[in-house]
C-alpha cells in the first residue's frame, strides 16, 4: 500500500524532516527536509533503514526530481560537541527548512521531540519515516548524503573503517579509537549522558 502521502486532510504544503548519524562516534549529523506536491505517491519510498544501499541512491534521484523543494545540511562534530547531539539534530533540521525554496505550512518531524525556530506548525511522529512519504524521503536524502561524506573521509583515515561503518560504533571502529585516539572528525562528547537532554 505504501506510506501515507499527507498528514493534512486538505491541501497543505507539508515538509518532512529527518536526520542521519545521530548515534555515530564520528562525522556530522546530516538533516534533510523534503516537500512533495500534495497527494504525491510513490510505493518504493520507505524508511532509509528498510532499503538497500543501491535502492537508497536510486530513490534519491527520484526524490530530487519529484520534490517541490528539498535541502540537506551538515552539523559538524565540533558543533555537536558544543550543543549536544539532540540539539544539533534539531538545529540541522531547522537549517534544512530554512534553505527550502518553498515555505512549508506544516512540518512533519520523525521522532517525539522538536524545537522549531520558524514559527511554523509542526507535528512529531514516532516512526514517522515508516509512516509518511516526505519524512521517509528526508531520511533517504540525509542518509545518502552522510554515507557519501563518510566514504570520502575514510580515504583520509582508512584505519577506522568508515567506508563500512560510516562512523557508527562498530567493534573495529572502537578498537581503532582505543589504539589510535580520536581524529578531528570524531565527536568528543559522544560518551556524555546529557547528549539526549535539552536541559543544558
Amino acid at each position: 500500500m505504501g506510506l501515507k502521502p499527507n498528514y493534512s486532510p486538505s491541501p497543505t504544503v507539508e515538509c518532512g524532516c529527518d536526520e542521519a548519524g545521530r548515534g555515530c562516534l564520528a562525522g556530522p549529523v546530516c538533516a534533510a527536509a523534503v516537500i512533495f506536491p500534495y497527494g504525491y505517491t510513490n510505493s518504493e519510498i520507505n524508511d532509509s533503514k528498510q532499503l538497500t544501499e543501491k535502492k537508497r541512491y536510486a530513490l534519491r534521484d527520484t526524490i530530487v526530481q519529484d520534490a517541490l523543494a528539498y535541502a540537506v545540511v551538515e552539523v559538524s562534530p565540533a558543533e555537536i560537541d558544543t550543543m549536544n547531539i539532540l540539539r544539533a539534530s534539531f538545529h540541522g533540521m531547522n537549517l534544512a527548512i530554512g534553505q527550502l525554496s518553498v515555505t512549508p505550512e506544516l512540518i512533519l518531524v520523525d521522532g517525539n521531540r522538536f524545537t522549531d525556530r520558524w514559527g511554523i506548525p509542526y507535528r512529531c511522529i514516532v516512526k514517522g519515516d515508516a509512516t509518511y512519504l516526505s519524512i521517509a524521503a528526508a531520511s533517504i536524502l540525509a542518509k545518502t548524503h552522510r554515507d557519501e561524506l563518510m566514504i570520502r573521509l575514510a580515504e583520509q583515515h582508512p584505519e577506522y573503517d568508515w567506508k563500512n561503518n560510516k562512523g557508527y560504533p562498530t567493534p573495529k571502529h572502537i578498537n581503532a579509537v582505543n589504539r589510535l585516539g580520536l581524529t578531528p572528525y570524531h565527536r568528543k562528547s559522544f560518551h556524555l549522558k546529557n547528549q539526549l537532554s535539552l536541559d543544558l
